[in-house]
């Protein structure tokens, strides 16, 4: 009787782990619920109704297949791009390097009966189809996919491959370069949607898979795991709005574009490159968070661009020699440097020398992350700034305007053969009308210019360059070369220095022990 009894018992421990099962993987298919929305209004993104998070490990089995589960539920929606690039390829002919001898008799018009100009190159060439490969990742049952902005750029024709090997063709929707997000839609029914996570939710050592179509077509959703091994990674120089997230899951060319899950089979970031001396895989990869391509996503098919606020300051963090000077502490806040006249920033009363502490009440730990959240906004929106002002705090509201375009100046040379202090490591100037043709600089009275620096010295590490236009030494503003002397004359070895200068139509803070 004990023994039915345990019987009984096992069996309905069995039905109760598969009913469980049944649950836990229900994310894996996905229901959409229209209710008469258009997708060309608002992407009706897939939603899970449970998650693997909290799948029981009790064995090296159960752990091996709950990353198993993870794959199976992510890689059905994935894609492999291709794209064709017609371009023309100019053809050459023995005789091209060499003027023709019925020139003089007959002119031009004896090259054009033969297809030859006297330049050497066919008149109209012969065309070449270029074609390039990467991933994607559908995110909507009605089509929609994200990849690379780099995969899907300047193709003639884009087309992908399923993972029931279903070859269609797609329509690029929209891009956005500065950051590197695509959009691409295919009209077919029976897509399976990846379910969109939270990338902010995303903590370093998680675990995280990648999958993607590295190095070709015959290695199609392949799959490859690793942890996260950092956020907010920027200054990589792969877009100008860049937070990305780090990851040493294996990542190669042909992978762009991809999705890198997390453990609940849900899309935390689109993998975009991979940092690499050899163009080999070396354990760094780059991701752009879930976040921030569900934006650009949802403006590309919403308004067909992406539109980004504007605050109107360059910005720059906060190092350890700047806290000092500043009595802060080190990576605390952001530094406001250029002030753009007539920008919401100087509507407002910020002012250059601020320090923007706190954006909507989140505070602010860099200023990469403070121009992404101003990014992120809706022109037209009202945000809180809590300032840190010559030793007290002060609050702003200010109207977030549409993002313009911005100049950048270009970085002058120095004059040849110049001596340099051998305190401060650098020579300054007055900026005479011949020091400022030398340097490309627009000359004003006044000011007071770097024109030679040693390369060694701490202020070349800081930053500082020739052409740099000196605006104040320790808080003090310069107006002449006699008032700089006059400030830097009792500078010792060792002291630390505090300048703000004026580089193009930028000012920057630098801060360093000479």
């Amino acid at each position: 009787m004990k023994k039915k009894q345990s019987f009984i018992k096992y069996l309905l421990l069995v039905f109760a782990g598969v009913a469980v099962g049944a649950l836990i993987f229900s994310n894996l298919e996905f229901n959409f619920s229209f209710n008469g929305t258009s997708l060309s209004s608002k992407p009706n993104f897939a939603t899970a109704t449970n998650n693997i998070e909290n799948y029981p490990i009790q064995s090296l089995k159960s752990f091996n297949e709950a990353f198993v589960q993870i794959a199976e539920s992510a890689t059905p929606s994935v894609v492999t791009i291709f794209t064709e690039k017609t371009v023309n390829q100019r053809i050459f002919s023995p005789f091209s390097f060499f003027k023709s001898p019925f020139d003089d008799m007959f002119g031009s018009s004896f090259d054009d009966m033969f297809g030859m100009q006297g330049g050497g190159s066919t008149n109209n060439g012969r065309k070449e189809v270029q074609r390039g490969l990467g991933s994607g990742v559908i995110v909507t049952a009605d089509g929609y996919i994200l990849t690379n902005n780099h995969v899907i750029d300047g193709a003639d024709v884009v087309y992908v491959r399923t993972s029931d090997n279903q070859k269609i063709d797609a329509k690029v929707i929209g891009s956005d370069p500065k950051t590197d997000i695509a959009v691409i839609k295919v009209n077919v029914k029976g897509l399976k949607p990846i379910v969109m996570g939270d990338s902010d939710k995303l903590r370093v050592g998680e675990w995280v898979i990648a999958i993607g179509s590295p190095l070709g077509e015959n290695l199609a959703r392949t799959v490859t795991q690793g942890i996260v091994s950092a956020k907010g990674r920027a200054n990589v120089g792969l877009a100008d709005y860049e937070d990305f997230i780090q990851t040493d899951a294996a990542i190669n060319p042909g992978n762009s574009g991809g999705p890198l899950v997390n453990i609940n089979g849900e899309l935390v970031g689109v993998n975009t490159a991979i940092a690499s001396r050899t163009g080999g895989f070396e354990g760094i990869g780059f991701a752009v968070p879930s976040n921030m391509a569900r934006t650009v996503l949802t403006s590309l098919i919403n308004t067909g661009k992406v539109t980004r606020s504007y605050l109107g300051v360059t910005l720059q963090d906060i190092d350890d020699n700047l806290a000092k000077v500043m009595h802060l502490k080190a990576g605390e806040g952001a530094l406001v440097g250029t002030v753009v006249e007539g920008s919401p920033a100087a509507k407002s009363g910020l002012k250059t020398g601020d320090v923007i502490l706190d954006f909507n009440g989140v505070k602010v730990v860099s200023s990469v992350s403070l121009r992404n959240a101003i990014a992120s906004k809706t022109p037209g929106s009202m945000v809180n700034l809590r300032v840190f002002r010559d030793g007290s705090i002060k609050n702003f509201t200010v109207r977030l305007e549409e993002q313009v375009a911005t100049r950048v100046a270009e970085t002058s040379r120095t004059e040849a053969g110049e001596t340099v202090s051998t305190v401060l490591g650098f020579r300054a100037k007055e900026l005479t009308a011949e020091i400022a043709q030398k340097l490309k600089l627009k000359p004003s009275a006044g000011k007071v210019v770097i024109t030679a620096m040693a390369p060694s010295s701490n202020a070349y590490r800081a930053g500082l360059r020739p052409g740099d236009c000196i605006l104040s030494v320790n808080k003090q503003e310069v107006t002449s070369l006699a008032g700089y002397s006059a400030l830097v004359k009792n500078i010792k070895k060792g002291d630390l220095l505090f300048l703000l200068v004026e580089r193009g139509e930028s000012k920057i803070y630098f801060a360093f022990n000479v």
